[in-house]
This record gives C-alpha cells, sequence and structure tokens, in this order.
C-alpha cells in the first residue's frame, strides 16, 4: 500500500524509452480495474510515435507535457461494452488509477489529464486518431522515467478535519 502514498503526479521525463514488458504491466494493471456489472468498457491506444505525442500536447492547455513523453496511453469507452452506460467513467477512472499506482511501482512517472466530458477534448482526440463515435475518449496519461526534479515520493494529504462519522458534521 506504500505506493498510494508515493504517487505523485509526474510532468517531466527523461530522454529515455519505456520498456514493452513494463507497458504490458500497465495495461494489465488496468484491466484488473473494477467495472460495473464488469462490462469493462476500456480500449487503449498506446502512443511512442512522436507525431501522435505532439498532438496529444495540443489538445489543451494543460498537456504540454506529452510532447516530452516517450509514452502516452489514451483511454477510451467503447460503448458496444457499455450495459451500464451511466457507469463507463467510473470505470475509466478506476482503470486510469491503476495505471498511476502501477507506473509509480515501475519506477516511472505518469500524470492524469482528464479528457472527458469536455466535448472539445474528446472530439479532438476522436479526430487524431479517427475513432467511430461508439468510441469515447477518457484521458490521456503521459508516462517516462521522471526527470530532473521530479520524484514519487510521499507528501501528506491526511486531514482528520474532512472525516464525518454516522452524519455530516458540518
Amino acid at each position: 500500500m506504500d505506493i498510494i502514498n508515493l504517487r505523485r503526479s509526474i510532468r517531466r521525463y527523461k530522454d529515455q524509452p519505456v520498456e514493452q514488458e513494463k507497458i504490458e504491466k500497465l495495461l494489465r494493471a488496468a484491466m484488473q480495474a473494477p467495472s460495473a456489472a464488469n462490462q469493462q468498457p476500456w480500449e487503449f491506444i498506446v502512443v511512442q510515435d512522436e507525431k501522435y505525442l505532439k498532438k496529444l500536447s495540443e489538445i489543451s492547455a494543460y498537456s504540454k507535457m506529452v510532447a516530452e513523453a516517450p509514452l502516452a496511453i489514451v483511454l477510451i469507452g467503447n460503448e458496444d461494452r457499455m450495459r451500464l452506460k451511466l457507469h463507463w467513467e467510473q470505470d475509466m477512472a478506476a482503470a486510469t488509477q491503476n495505471i498511476l499506482l502501477e507506473s509509480a511501482y515501475l519506477g516511472l512517472g505518469a500524470v492524469w489529464l482528464g479528457v472527458a466530458p469536455m466535448e472539445d477534448r474528446m472530439k479532438l482526440i476522436s479526430e487524431i486518431f479517427g475513432l467511430k463515435d461508439r468510441l469515447k475518449p477518457f484521458c490521456v496519461i503521459p508516462i517516462g522515467y521522471p526527470g530532473e526534479g521530479q520524484e514519487n515520493k510521499f507528501v501528506d494529504r491526511f486531514d482528520s478535519s474532512r472525516i464525518h462519522y454516522e452524519t455530516y458534521n458540518s
């Protein structure tokens, strides 16, 4: 459980590729996520080509670091697998968190870049990858070995004032 406390959002990366076996471990971790009615709506686009990384870096003001990452994983929800359509984003969020935790465990750095439900970002990603309407972009995760000044390290975020027992005490 220590990895939960160590994981940080890493936005700068070394110029070093991520090994294929680590990419597979990231994807395996994602697919172990809990899913409503076990619908598992996820699909993944593994991006290593600089041309596509550059395009992904332009989807928002907050995605610039993607251009410098050796790897990005784009998470896509497939409507054909959504038996409980209202829960797909929760399923995708669980898969995303698993990738972030596995990244830290493997000595990598990653950051969650939100896409859904922002239609403009979803549309841009759909256009970049030629996605059909039934495929819904959820997020982009740039991944790499942490760059200078970046590391997964413990930062205590515990705040007992946010905990309420039995009822909400304001």
